[in-house]
């Protein structure tokens, strides 16, 4: 088996163990699965779930895509590689609940291999994140403490180098407010070769359902209002404003001729918009703003 095939071959069982999870979790609906080729070479498999009892709205998507030539979005970083074939493979989700006291949050595992002969190049990328509308320390330290434990074995500097990476990508910077509470983001990961590179995107992927699962079931249950559904709406538009702004997943998948409804399902179901609000100081919906939607320490904050 040859290395895309092994990567392959995980993503997609990562895929398959997510998707039955959320589905337990919600115990009541299940993912819609949609197979798809994409024109100019590969495809995929859409798994949506909407509707449920506890997420609004969850996307799981796999895909495997290859071409003659790499998108704009992709050699960006890399104009050695503009023009030369490519082939990738990954795994992407967004999970938006109903309760908005459950974070919403987002994953993404890649591997890319581009070029032939000299300009032969592959890499791994990827992360998870949390964006919480009524926040909790002790679940964001939890989020945080599971994403150090997965970097540990790699190296004593991986987890802040990729924290620090994550709350400088989700950064939305019209409005000057991180997306949310960040977690790990990496890319161009080949350091140490082929195998310690691919261990490492294990221990970050299989790490996401025991950061996400707890708090999923401590804030299922909590009680909330008209006037919380609507904060969580609203704050879905930063979401909204970051997908189709900035992220650069929406961008080569749009570029590389993806296939649409799987790109964009990461948006969330219902989402508003309302001019020149502010939350009224000292309420819960403020301290989102002034406690965490900044960078912050938040290994530190558990430790005390």
């Amino acid at each position: 088996m040859n290395e895309l095939e092994q990567v392959k071959e995980y993503l997609q069982a990562l895929q398959k163990r997510i998707v039955a999870e959320v589905e337990q979790l919600d115990g009541q609906a299940r993912f819609r699965r949609d197979e798809w080729q994409r024109p100019g070479g590969g495809g995929g498999t859409s798994c949506v779930l909407s509707g449920g009892a506890v997420f609004e709205q969850a996307g799981v998507g796999f895909s495997h895509v290859f071409g003659e030539q790499m998108p704009p979005s992709a050699t960006k970083n890399r104009p050695d590689l503009a023009g030369c074939g490519f082939e990738a493979v990954g795994v992407s989700l967004v999970i938006h609940p109903l309760n908005p006291y459950i974070p919403t949050t987002h994953a993404n595992f890649r591997f890319f291999k581009a070029g032939n002969g000299d300009k032969a190049a592959w890499w791994f990328g990827g992360g998870f994140d949390l964006t919480p509308y009524y926040a909790f320390e002790e679940d964001v330290v939890h989020w945080h403490q599971v994403a150090k434990a997965a970097c540990d074995p790699f190296g004593d500097d991986v987890y802040n180098k990729y924290k620090k990476w994550c709350d400088e990508y989700f950064y939305l910077k019209h409005r000057d407010e991180t997306r949310g509470v960040g977690g790990l983001f990496f890319d161009d990961v080949n350091e140490g070769g082929f195998e310690r590179s691919f261990e490492f995107l294990q221990a970050v992927g299989d790490s996401f359902l025991p950061a996400y699962r707890p708090i999923v079931r401590k804030r299922k249950d909590h009680r909330y209002g008209e006037s919380q559904r609507e904060f969580q709406l609203y704050r879905r538009g930063r979401y909204v404003e970051f997908n189709l702004l900035f992220d650069r997943g929406t961008v080569f998948g749009i570029q590389s001729g993806g296939r649409t409804e799987s790109i964009l399902m990461s948006l969330p179901p219902r989402v508003r918009w309302e001019y020149d609000w502010h939350p009224e100081p000292g309420t819960a919906e403020a301290r989102l703003y002034t406690d965490f939607l900044l960078p912050r320490d938040w290994l530190k904050i558990g430790a005390d």
